[in-house]
């Protein structure tokens, strides 16, 4: 049954030979093309919103002391000690839940906390903040099956403001805060030509003697000549 229902799944997200409609800079502009489509009363059940270019994103949420790593120990011995109690009262129901309950979150908390503090132990000072990761798409691709893609386009074109920003001019890429990330890729000025010296001109002669050096003719070399 299980396997039939993750089939089902995972041809849900398959489309028959899609086909590119827009690709667009945030989730809520793709979403806002679906939603117009859909009021166009367009078969909207061809159509998948898919993320691409992703990028993890690890977001620093403060630094890590002991008061930090004993609450970590604390929170996960709570969840450990919760678990412990429930098996031992599945082992032996005739005994006093909430003295197992007890004894379980005592020994979750305890083991938490170790483990914890191992953990940050084991670091040696190399990573002394606490962050969250997630993965985070930068680009929003609205794809359509083959047979209603040309459709989708021509809708997408009559779109209020679809015209205009075809001949908008194209924008650096935003960074994950939404801010332009520097240095864009292919856009902004060229970078100016690069400056060479000027050669030193030649002289016209390279062969002529200066003027200094220039002589007249002696007498022995005017004899010799004759």
């Amino acid at each position: 049954m299980s396997s039939m229902q993750s089939a089902r799944m995972s041809n849900l997200f398959e489309l028959e030979y899609p086909q590119s409609v827009g690709v667009y800079d945030s989730y809520p502009e793709a979403q806002k093309v679906v939603d117009f489509l859909a009021d166009s009363k367009f078969p909207v059940q061809n159509l998948a919103i898919v993320g691409t270019e992703l990028r993890s994103v690890e977001r620093v949420t403060g630094r890590r002391t002991w008061a930090t790593v004993f609450g970590v120990g604390l929170q996960n011995g709570v969840t450990t000690g919760l678990l412990v109690s429930m098996l031992m009262w599945f082992l032996q129901p005739n005994e006093n839940f909430m003295l197992l309950l007890a004894y379980g979150l005592s020994m979750g908390l305890v083991v938490g906390v170790v483990i914890s503090v191992v953990a940050h132990l084991m670091t040696r000072g190399r990573r002394d903040f606490t962050s969250v990761s997630q993965t985070v798409a930068t680009k929003y691709e609205i794809l359509a099956e083959h047979k209603v893609a040309a459709q989708a386009r021509e809708m997408v074109a009559t779109m209020p403001g679809a015209r205009a920003a075809m001949f908008a001019p194209p924008q650096p890429p935003l960074g994950y805060s939404g801010t332009a990330s520097y240095p864009g890729t292919g856009y902004g000025p060229p970078p100016p030509p690069e400056q060479y010296p000027t050669p030193p001109a030649a002289p016209e002669n390279p062969y002529a003697a200066a003027p200094d050096e220039q002589r007249t003719p002696s007498e022995d070399d005017s004899g010799r000549s004759n």
